[in-house]
């Protein structure tokens, strides 16, 4: 029997989370040593070795598009193509692993998809996916995404994508393919709905019914909303949402290289905080 090939990916477009990238890249590297594929796009090539930097990392392009947010979307809509492995891990680039998740690797083997559960996982409660006051739209969510197409239902759940692992399997295969045709659902009724891709997500998931797992939150933790969570197993995916960022993360990251590295950021990168694309 031949030995399955595994691995992570991630996507970079634009400047502003570069420094997360490599905090990222190098909290990985504390715990696996299995290659990395980097979605990349807008960013210079000279700035490329500073990722190379770390062993094993594979630079692909990434969709291009002038809007960063709308390449990051575009970019996890390709993870099932741009995968060289049989077994894939998907993580946004502003988490930082607080120890291995060789466990998620070692779920492959039975379930097609694992994911973790959004802190509002209810569908009906998925204000962050209409444009509009949140009160306002509350009671008009379902609705709203029935009627332009998507399949979900009362007990439909939304799912954060931060972390994805996937088999390459038939099954999966379809899955992005739906993911992808429902976000142009997405893309095409703008003047209803934000940018963003877990309402097609969990419409693909409701279309396709993949073998999948859900993870617990501590696969999963976003650092903005720890208000919400009843913890009490060890963190092992600390996703670091806005403004908190992966180089403050317990200094898992934390190397002679990312230090020398953070000053040149100051100067040289953007900051994330300040980043525009959060404002629109």
């Amino acid at each position: 029997m031949s030995t399955q090939t595994r691995g992570f990916i991630t996507i970079l477009t634009g400047l502003y989370p570069f420094q997360d990238c490599i905090h990222f890249l190098a909290a990985i590297r504390k715990f696996h040593q299995e290659p990395i594929i980097i979605l990349i796009d807008q960013v210079p090539t000279v700035l490329y070795p500073f990722l190379k930097a770390f062993k094993n990392v594979i630079l692909k392009p990434a969709p291009a598009n002038e809007n960063t947010v709308l390449a990051s979307r575009q970019a996890k809509l390709a993870l099932y193509a741009a995968s060289e492995f049989d077994k894939t891990i998907y993580l946004d680039s502003d988490i930082c692993l607080l120890s291995d998740i060789n466990d998620v690797f070692d779920y492959l083997d039975e379930y097609d998809l694992l994911l973790t559960e959004d802190v509002q996982p209810s569908i009906v409660k998925a204000t962050n996916l209409l444009r509009g006051k949140q009160e306002e739209v509350l009671p008009n969510v379902l609705p709203i995404l029935q009627s332009i197409g998507f399949p979900l239902q009362a007990d439909s759940v939304q799912y954060n994508s931060g972390l994805i692992a996937f088999r390459k399997t038939e099954v999966t295969k379809v899955f992005f393919d739906e993911f992808k045709r429902f976000f142009e659902i997405v893309k095409n009724n703008q003047d209803q709905l934000l940018l963003k891709d877990q309402g097609a997500f969990a419409s693909a998931i409701a279309s396709v019914h993949p073998h999948m797992k859900i993870l617990p939150p501590t696969y999963n933790y976003l650092s903005k909303w720890q208000d919400a969570y009843n913890i009490q197993d060890q963190i092992k995916v600390l996703h670091c949402t806005y403004p908190y960022r992966p180089q403050y993360a317990k200094n898992i990251s934390r190397s002679l290289y990312t230090r020398v590295f953070d000053r040149f950021a100051k100067i040289f990168l953007p900051n994330q905080v300040t980043n525009p694309w959060r404002t629109k």
